[in-house]
């Protein structure tokens, strides 16, 4: 047990410190603009296909359960409305974040993992460079940005998909199905997607950070780290998903 609560305050003390020396060190993101272009074409236009991919499917699924749901109790033209307000709350923003979970923190911890474990970010302190300026910050800030924007895309994209499966499954029209999409809308339903997204980003690019600059042991130990960046990234987006949804629709 003691060994538990040793590790445990061992990784709490660790993030915070990262953490902080990104807060530190986010002015400086301005004179890397080229690496955060860079990063923004790996992380959001090379994960363009698959956010969307799965975006549909999700909209098509939740419009064919929102009409099993309605069509004996409720007015079809909720398809539209349920299938809207789950893409914007829930679905959109968890989706994409799972997803670029599975596809970037992965990706990013490799990365870092190796450069640590081959010595280049020691050779980055040698040649007196920030290792956080110049390999943190850039992909935290870019992560912030290339969520939300995904999620954006992948709500439109879901919607869509409801609508196709809306309308030549079920033969609902197109002026009933985009009137339900209109139905009740909330505005603070779509910012709290647009919330819960950022903050998803925020996760997402760290624990890929993290765990990459604590990679310890050659390849295998590089192998642990992406493993353990993708876990605990996936949880703490359960996390932070459960949080501000409590903050934003309490």
């Amino acid at each position: 047990m003691r060994r538990f609560w040793k590790i445990a305050i061992t990784y709490i003390g660790e993030t915070a410190t990262l953490l902080w020396q990104i807060i530190l060190a986010a002015p400086t993101v301005v004179r890397r603009i080229p690496l955060v272009i860079e990063q923004f074409i790996f992380m959001g236009i090379a994960s363009l296909t698959i956010v969307l991919l799965t975006a549909m499917f999700t909209g098509m699924v939740t419009a064919f359960e929102a009409y099993h749901q309605v069509q004996h109790y409720a007015p079809i033209v909720y398809v539209g409305m349920m299938v809207t307000k789950a893409m914007m709350i829930e679905l959109g923003p968890l989706i994409t974040g799972l997803v670029l979970s599975g596809r970037l923190a992965s990706s990013i911890a490799a990365e870092l993992g190796t450069m640590k474990v081959t010595e280049q970010i020691d050779a980055l302190e040698v040649m007196a460079i920030n290792p956080i300026e110049y390999l943190v910050v850039p992909r935290v800030f870019t992560g912030m940005i290339v969520t939300p924007l995904l999620t954006i895309l992948a709500e439109f994209v879901g919607i869509i998909g409801g609508y196709f499966v809306s309308r030549f499954f079920f033969q609902i029209s197109t002026p009933l199905y985009f009137r339900g999409v209109r139905l009740n809308y909330l505005p603070h339903e779509l910012f709290g997607g647009l919330l819960k997204s950022l903050v998803f980003g925020l996760v997402i690019s760290f624990m890929g950070c993290f765990h990459g600059l604590r990679t310890e042991g050659g390849a295998e130990g590089v192998g642990r780290s992406t493993t353990r960046a993708v876990v605990s990234s996936s949880i703490l987006l359960l996390l932070a998903d459960y949080l501000v949804a409590r903050i934003v629709f309490s």
